[in-house]
Parts: C-alpha cells; structure tokens; sequence
C-alpha cells in the first residue's frame, strides 16, 4: 500500500501561458548547446578539451578537481566552438556547435555486481553530477554511502510539465536504474508521486504520495517529510528522468540527453512541449513561439520561482525542462505603481483585489516594491511545508551562527526550498542566494 503525506502548505500560482496540451510538438535540433558548470554546485570544473576540438556524445569536457573521475560530458557531438570565461577567467560555460549525425561515445553496458563500480560507471557517464546531496545541496561526494535516496517523479513549478510525461514507456528503463541506486545504499530508496499518480510500484522502492501544491514537489520537502535529514546524516536526492537515463545507460550502453521541454508564459503564443538535447540554444526553442510586439521580455530557462533569467541569446540550464517568458514590466506605467489596486494584479496579499479572482494572471519581473529590512511578519510559514522556521533559519545564516543554523534544521533545505516565501516576503530579500551562500560557508567551515 502506497504511503500518503497531507500537506496543507504551500501556495500554487495560477499564470497565464500553460500548457493546453502535452503532446510533443517536435523534435528541434539546435545548432549549438551550451554545458555551464555552475549548474551543478559543489562540482569544481578542469578542463580537459580546448577550442577546436571534436567532441562525441559522452565525451568528457571538465573532471572535478578533486574527484578526477567525476565528469561533466557532452550532450551532442561536434566541435568545441567557444569557451567562454568570465571575471578571474572563472569558466561560465562550453559552446559546443553540433553535427549533423550524432557521433556516440562507446560505452559497455554495466555488468558489474557492487557498489564501487557503480560509482566508477556513474561517474564517468556524467549522471553522478545530475544526483544532490542533503546537506548542502550540492553533488554527491563519491565517498558518501547515503541513508537514504529520494526519488522525485513529480513537478509542483508554476506552468511546469509533469514529470511523468517524460518517463511515459520508460518503465523498464526507470526498474534498472532503481536497481543501479539501490547497490549504492543499505537504506530506503523512496519515490515522491502526485497522489493522482498512474506510476507503477517498483520493488526497489516504496512510492509515497503528495499534493499538488507547490513546493510538494521539491526533493527537500518531500525528503524532510519522510526521512528528515539529520546531523551527521547523508541522503541523496535525484529526478526520475535521470533515474531513468541511468537505465537506459546502464542496459544499453547508450547515453541518453534528450529532453522534453515546456515552452510556457503569457509571452508565447502557443505554449507546447517540444523534444531536444539538454543545454540547448534559447533561439532556435522559441523561434516563432514569442508574440510579435517589440515589448521588452524576461526569458527564463525554469520556471519563474527558480529560473535563471538567460535571454534569447541564452541556452537552456540544468535541469533542462522549462522555459517560461514573461513582460520584463521595464515598460510599465500604471496608476500607483506596485500600490494600484488594478484586477490583474496578482497577489497573495487579501489588501489587492486580484487575491480574490480565481483566475490566471500575467505579472511581469518587476520587484513591485523596494528592498528593506527583515520584517518578522510569519507569512514564509504559511508557504514553507517542512518543519522548520524559516524566518529564523535565514537570519541565522545572516549573522553566519553556525550553532543556530544546525539547531534550525539547514541541513534539511535547499535554495528552492525558499523560492516561494521569496515570491511572498513583503522584504523583498534574496531568500535563495542567501539560503546558497550559508549553505556554502556551512560546508567550508564543517
């Protein structure tokens, strides 16, 4: 029997630009990917290709600095066009212009029996780094012999495609990459489903059901309502796509970076799920997708709580199945500004009229207010589904109280965890770059 956790907070937003259907549109190829090594915390990259080089799929690009077998590989074959580096010739990302035919590295299947060489096989493939770690939300160290593994198969992000739409037919796939997991921890392997879900039972793992209502579907929450993660503690956490490309790898031999995307937000015009290669270029996804006025807009590869704004010119990040554009609102000129009490302001806040409408809304990427001092006000609580204060847990990291960030619960909570009590704090704080950068200390200094 299914186990079902009831969860009463957390807040779904309602925006225009969702998807009417789920059929897959196409498959868009793009003539050029992109590979960005701080999508992946934790992973230190080191070169180990230069401009010019030819590249197959699979082929290493970086290995960590510490972990030398740890790699970040190429989703494509072609040839390594650019490497962009940024302040302190930091490298912001590889571009990679793609062939025509897809050239495959060779890859054996796994016929190994125990768990040091399903970390060799994991780490070469570039699957390793697509896994997170609790604490710290970063990849998994190669050392770690995890208490458990949470398996999200679920999507609560505004505008989001269901994650089970992209494993549809996958299923022999998903039971060898639980069975590849499993010889990686003596715990419990737990899948987090929606509670309509139609996913089957997997003798590997116990499936577990939650709400639809965001953020259910964050690997944390779902975690910490489980199997909390306490000090000392080591759990992992990992998408069910990955899950599956792991199969896929590991029966085959074949490296899987295909992704359905949802191209979304009430700047498009036909909002729809399109089939491409992780890292692709932004252009070619929403070519003669976007509306034709000349307003200016926000493109974002994610969704609009945790996406990173990239522009047209951008190329699709991790976790690769999303993109969401909406009004940049830098055009804006309303009567009272953020104050107006116009019908298609959306807020959460009962003092606007659009808190009483249920219908959809199209805000724009403006503030709508100044930044200002912490107010204690207790409305991240009403959002924040762990057991956990967050209001206190953030002004802990603010003063760098080490002490008091582990009485707290840090090691439960990632950056999306706050990415909602964000969206409602009346202090317009940076909740998830604050939540990061303590996250970061913590991990240097324990």
């Amino acid at each position: 029997m299914r186990k079902t956790i009831g969860l009463k907070k957390g807040l779904n937003l309602h925006l225009e630009g969702g998807l009417v259907s789920y059929d897959v549109s196409g498959f868009v190829c793009p003539s050029r990917v992109a590979v960005e090594p701080d999508d992946f915390p934790g992973f230190m990259p080191k070169l180990e290709v230069k401009e010019g080089d030819p590249v197959k799929v699979g082929s290493p690009l970086f290995h960590d600095k510490v972990h030398d077998g740890m790699k970040l590989v190429s989703p494509v074959s072609g040839i390594v066009e650019s490497i962009v580096r940024g302040p302190r010739r930091k490298i912001e990302r590889i571009v990679i212009s793609v062939d025509s035919v897809s050239d495959v590295l060779s890859v054996l299947p796994f016929s190994g029996s125990n768990a040091g060489d399903v970390r060799d096989f994991l780490l070469k493939s570039g699957l390793w780094i697509m896994m997170r770690r609790r604490p710290f939300d970063v990849v998994p160290d190669p050392s770690d012999s995890p208490v458990s593994i949470m398996v999200t198969a679920m999507d609560t992000a505004p505008l989001a495609l269901p994650l089970e739409r992209m494993i549809e037919g996958r299923d022999s796939d998903i039971k060898a990459g639980l069975a590849i997991l499993k010889k990686l921890t003596s715990g419990k392997i737990y899948i987090g489903v929606d509670e309509g879900s139609m996913l089957h039972d997997f003798g590997d793992a116990e499936v577990v059901r939650f709400p639809n209502l965001h953020p259910a579907g964050n690997a944390g929450v779902q975690l910490a309502n489980i199997r909390p993660v306490n000090k000392g503690d080591v759990a992992w956490t990992v998408d069910i796509l990955t899950v599956a490309r792991i199969g896929r790898l590991a029966v085959s031999g074949v490296p899987d970076w295909e992704t359905m995307v949802a191209v979304t937000g009430s700047e498009i015009t036909d909002p729809s799920v399109i089939k491409t290669v992780v890292g692709a270029e932004m252009s070619v996804l929403l070519e003669g997708r976007i509306k034709s006025d000349e307003k200016p807009r926000r493109v974002i590869s994610g969704n609009v709580l945790t996406g990173i704004p990239v522009g047209v010119d951008g190329y699709l990040r991790y976790p690769y199945r999303q993109v969401t554009v909406i009004p940049e609102g830098s055009d804006a000129d309303e009567f009272m500004g953020w104050a107006s009490m116009s019908p298609s302001k959306m807020s959460v806040n009962p003092s606007f009229i659009g808190h009483f409408l249920k219908r959809s809304f199209a805000p724009d990427a403006r503030l709508n207010g100044g930044r200002r001092a912490m107010i204690m006000s207790g409305v991240y609580d009403k959002v924040f589904p762990m057991d956990i204060l967050p209001e206190y847990l953030i002004k802990a990291i603010l003063a760098r109280d080490i002490d008091r960030m582990e009485a707290l619960g840090i090691y439960e909570v990632a950056p999306e965890d706050f990415a909602l009590a964000e969206y409602v704090d009346p202090s317009k704080l940076e909740l998830q770059k604050i939540v990061r950068q303590g996250l970061d200390y913590l991990r240097g200094q324990v």
